[in-house]
Formats: C-alpha cells, structure tokens, sequence
C-alpha cells in the first residue's frame, strides 16, 4: 500500500502551467511537450524529439502503445519472446539490450523494471493516451540509468470537453482476433474523470501462441488556482502461450509451428500514480507518487517435467521538482530545473532452482539550466548534471543463503545548443556522459565475482533542421562510445562487461505535406555498432539492422474519409550468439507493408486495416546461428467499427 504521508507531501509540493504569468513573448498558448520534466512550450522542447499525437494514432488504427511507437515513431522492435504484442523496443542499436539501454516514463513514472524484461506496454489503454514523446539519444542526466539510447514518455489524457464523452470500440481479425474497448470521460468544472476498460483476444499466427489481457484504467483530476491534483490507477491481467523457438530450417518448413505446445505463463500488473502541480510564487513545483506491483508465473515442460517460476515484484518512486522560468530581458528566458528521485524495488523469486530475495535502491540528485537568448534565432545553450547512488542486495535461500551486496554511483552530464542561422534552418549540437547499471538478473549470472561494472557512454550528437509547418527535414549523426558495456556472453554462458564497443550512425526524420489531403513521413536510422578495441576489434555488434526505414502516407480528405498507408525496411543482421562474426549466414533483410481506411458516418467509423499485407515470413529474433528462432507474423486482415458519444 501507498503511505499516506508521502502522497500529502506529493500533493503539497505542486506547480502550474509556468508560462501564463510570463511576458507575452514566452507564453505560448500550446503546451506540446515534457522535455524538461515540465510542460515546455515549442520555443524550449527538446531537440529532434518526435511527438505523436492522438490523432495520428487514431489515423494509423494502432491498437497499442508499442504499435504506435513503432509504426508511426519509426522505433525499430522486435517480435516479443512470448505471445503479447509488446515487441522488443531499440534505440540506436543496442541489440537484445535495446530495452535496458532505454527509459520509458508513463506521466513522469519511470515504468523500467530492474530485470531482463522489457516495460509491458500493452497495459496502457491506448485511448487513454495523449501523445507520446520520442527523444533519441544520451539523456540520463533528466531520466537517469539506461537512457543512452534515448527514452519514450507516455502522456495519458490530463483533461478534456466540458460534460460527458466516450466510445466504444471492437475489432475482429485473423488468427481469431478479437479487441473490445471502451472509454468514458466526464468534466464538471474543476473536477474531470475518466474510465477505459479493454479486452484482447487473439490466437496469434503461431501454434500455441493465445493471449488474452483484461485491463481497466482511471483516473480523477482536480484543477485549482495554480495548479492541479490527481490520481491514476491501471491494472491489467495476461494469459499467455509460448510457443517457443525454431531452427532455421523448421521456420523454413513452417514458421508457425511450435516446438513448445504446452508452455505457458502470466502477468499480472497494478499501477498508481499521484501527482500534484502548484506556481508559487515565480516557482513551479511539482511532484509524482507512484506504487507498481508485477507478478509473472512461466511454467516450461521438459517432457514429463515442468519447470514453474513465480515472480513477485513491487516498485515505488517519489519524484519531487522545482523550475524557475524567469524572464531575464532582451528577449532572453532562463529555464532552471532541479529535482530528485528516488525508487524503491523488490523482487521475490520461487522456483525449483531458485528462492531469490533481490532488492534496489537509488537516489538522485540532478539539475539543469537552459538559456534562450537571441529570439529571432531561437538561440539555446543548456548544462546539466546529475548524481546516482545505487543500493544492491540479493540472497538466494536455495544458494547457502550468503548475500550478495554492493554500492555502486556514477555521474552524468550534458551540454547542449542551438541556433538558427537562417530563418527556416537552425543548427544543434549536444555532448554528455549516459550510463547504466547492470539489472538483477545480469549480476544474478555474471562472469565476475564482484558486480558487474557500471557501463558509461560519452555521447556526441550533431544536427540540422530545415522546414516549417508543411514540410519538414532533421539530420542527425551521432556517437556513443561505450566502456564496459553489459551484455550476455554467449561463450561463457553468463553477464560481462565488455571491451571497448561504439555505435555512431545518423538519423533522417521528413515530413511533408504532398497536397491538401496527403501528408507523408519517413525516418531512416543508420547505425554503425562495433567493438573498438580488445580481441574482438572491428567486429560487428549482433542483432543490429545497420539500417531500419520507416515512411508512411496518410490521407485525410476531410470528407469522413481517411486512409494511411506504411511500410518499414529492415536491413540484415548478425545472429544473437554470432558474437565472433564467424557465422556463414546472417538473418536475412525484409520489408512490411500495412494499410487501414475509414469511413465516419455521424458518430460511427468503420476501418478495414492489414499488416504484414505482402505476407512476407521472417524473423528478427534470433538467438543462435541458424537457431533460437522467434518468427513474426504472417499477414492479418481486420475489421473495427468505434462509436462516438
């Protein structure tokens, strides 16, 4: 349960939306992003950070948050180990360690997990989400450990229309698919209140491979002079099948077979979170409070034995902050941010091989200044640091019971500009140190005696922007030069540190308006992932696509009508094991297509949508050469109709 008295604390030190009292020039009326840890107007939101809005996952006819950040955020993901539509999250190409080398928030809260597992997305109602933010590259000075890849944030619905809104939504497809949702909101003066339930049925493409999830969201909002309070509650259940790996030549033979009928699992997740914002005087405070309980059960069937795990995790986090937004003069706007966090995690494991306690604490300290200066050239200067101090302790009953316990702290910093030195062309740069703690299932199985080492990343990051509203170009090249990076050695069958590794590469974001009712976008990411020194210098990192491209038209009439078109391009990969780069063969390239129109008629839509339309067999999840393969899915054709209210 939440202590009572840190939520007061939580709801006692809270901010406003900073720039109503600001001079005209810094008050922009559209609060678009939290680059910041606050709301931010255009002028100060992050650089090179891509926003997904509402509207545009309405358009795509994602179902899920991992979806939209996939199809519409050009994230490279891979099929999920088990049947759940969360695919496997990469920023910058990090491989099978794409989800620690990355932070997702959910409205401020970190939703990381210090385990092997990557964050359950699918568990948030996607109608309940405002927009998603997507900021790539080093960040840990903001988000803390394992943000050099970049991190995700995931703003759900804050407010909405006077009087009562909702929808109901279903949807059938292939593979006996079947989603049901439901959303209802209610704003009545300074009080709002929303509900969203949601129920996924799906067989999926491969033999034993059912899911089913129940889940429910709400929340209640209460705005008052200066500020607004609330809270938000999510809890989801999961049922599903593993169907396991295959050979190369099995998913040649048959890629929806199974080798694993009777394997199976679940999860269960409760989510709450407490917020608080209040302007005093020229200061903005504000604050989270949040409670995560997890619980997942596997049981794997080695032929008349199984072998059944339980896990039992819990994670708090309290994050207080304060900005002063002050207007200096000469059109100049300082941006002073500092804050705390501190998380709480425990897991509990019980299984035939393990009776695990593990726990994690971490405090930290970080603050940041920006500085915009010259207004007609949006010129920006920005420093930050920020210090982390890691508790570790782990003991195994079935292991003699020795503990096993560690301190360990490490510092990031960054420095970041910008400047427009023509009035559609503005130029950036950022430099700083990221870096990430290895989990408890890394130090769990490690090749060291003691813990495994912190990994620190110096990043660079260079860049232009050309555009305006209707069309817009951003180039990137960027450095992450890694020193003890952590990573599964095939060779030795457990965790270590690395030698010397480095991803560099650039990223192309476009969008542009074709004509009246065509709108086209496109991210293009190529990355370089090497070892640099040691005995495997110049070798190819594994399960990384030098190049992933995403592009999508969206067709938008305004006569009821819509249709948007995507395709993503995946360039070949090494193998997971293929660390020695001596396999003959590589996981092969390939190409997806999906579709969806929709047709409004009053408060209906009815969507017919496709993936995978060319039906292309392949596979991006590959553990040894030519083996511990997990295919992707065949086509699927679906059909949805949503009423409005």
């Amino acid at each position: 349960m939440i202590s009572k008295k840190p939520l007061a604390l939580a709801c006692a030190i809270a901010f406003s939306i900073p720039f109503a009292a600001l001079a005209d020039e810094a008050a922009p009326a559209t609060v678009v992003i939290t680059g910041s840890r606050f709301p931010s107007s255009e002028a100060l939101q992050p650089i090179g950070a891509t926003v997904i809005t509402q509207d545009e996952i309405r358009e795509a006819g994602v179902n899920d948050v991992n979806q939209a950040i996939r199809k519409i955020g050009g994230v490279f993901g891979r099929q999920s180990l088990d049947s759940s539509p969360d695919f496997a999250l990469d920023l910058r190409g990090f491989g099978t360690n794409g989800a620690q080398n990355m932070v997702i928030m959910v409205d401020g809260v970190r939703l990381n997990e210090n385990e092997l597992t990557s964050s359950v997305l699918s568990t948030i109602p996607i109608d309940t989400v405002e927009r998603i933010e997507i900021t790539r590259g080093g960040s840990s000075v903001l988000y803390g450990e394992g943000a050099t890849g970049g991190i995700i944030h995931i703003v759900t619905r804050r407010s909405g229309q006077p009087g009562t809104h909702g929808s109901v939504f279903a949807e059938a497809g292939q593979f006996r698919e079947r989603d049901v949702r439901a959303s209802l909101s209610h704003v009545a003066g300074n009080i709002s209140a929303d509900v969203a339930v949601a129920r996924q049925d799906n067989d999926n493409y491969r033999d034993n491979g059912n899911f089913i999830q129940n889940s429910v969201s709400a929340g209640l909002q209460l705005t008052y002079s200066g500020g607004r309070a609330g809270v938000r509650m999510e809890s989801a259940r999961q049922d599903q099948r593993f169907p396991g790996s295959l050979t190369l030549a099995e998913f040649q033979a048959d890629p929806t077979d199974t080798k694993t009928p009777r394997d199976f699992g679940k999860l269960d997740t409760d989510r709450v979170n407490a917020y608080a914002e209040y302007r005093l005087g020229t200061v903005d405070l504000a604050a989270e409070l949040s409670h995560r309980e997890r619980e997942a059960d596997s049981n794997y069937y080695f032929g008349s034995s199984a072998s059944v795990t339980h896990f039992k995790g819990r994670q708090n986090q309290f994050s207080p902050r304060a900005r002063w937004l002050h207007d200096i003069g000469s059109g100049m706007l300082n941006e002073l941010v500092a804050g705390i966090d501190v998380i709480d995690w425990k897991r509990k494991t019980t299984s035939g091989f393990s009776l695990a306690d593990a726990s994690q604490k971490s405090k930290a300290l970080y603050v940041r200044d920006e500085l915009r200066f010259d207004p007609a050239h949006n010129g920006r200067v920005a420093l930050g640091v920020r210090r982390e101090i890691f508790d570790k302790d782990y003991v195994d009953a079935m292991a003699g019971g020795v503990a096993d316990n560690g301190s360990q702290a490490q510092n990031a910093w960054e420095a970041q500009g910008s400047y427009a030195v023509l009035p559609q062309l503005e130029m950036f740069a950022r430099t700083g140190q990221s870096y990430r703690v290895a989990n408890v299932d890394e130090n769990s199985y490690r090749t060291s005696l003691s813990l495994l080492k912190v990994q620190t990343s110096h990043d660079l990051e260079l860049g232009a922007s050309w555009g305006d509203g209707l069309r817009k170009l951003t180039a990137r090249v960027f450095r992450h030069k890694l020193d003890n990076e952590i990573f599964y050695d095939p060779t030795a069958f457990a965790n270590t540190n690395l030698d010397p590794t480095r991803r560099q590469g650039f990223e192309i974001d476009a969008e542009t308006q074709l004509a009246t009712a065509w709108r086209a976008t496109a991210h293009l990411q190529h990355v370089n992932a090497k070892f640099t020194d040691g005995p495997n210098a110049g070798r190819e990192m594994v399960l990384v696509p030098k190049n992933v491209l995403t592009a999508r038209l969206a067709w938008l009439p305004g006569n009821g009508q819509t249709a948007d078109f995507g395709v993503q391009w995946v360039d070949s990969q090494r193998y997971g094991g293929d660390v020695s780069n001596a396999c003959p063969t590589r996981i092969s390239s390939y190409t997806t297509i999906d579709a969806r129109y929709a047709l409004r008629v009053s408060q209906w839509e009815f969507a017919v949508a496709g993936l995978n339309l060319a039906d292309r067999h392949y596979f991006s999840y590959a553990f040894d050469c030519e083996g511990g393969i997990y295919p992707s899915a065949g086509r699927q054709l679906k059909l949805s109709a949503r009423y409005n209210f």
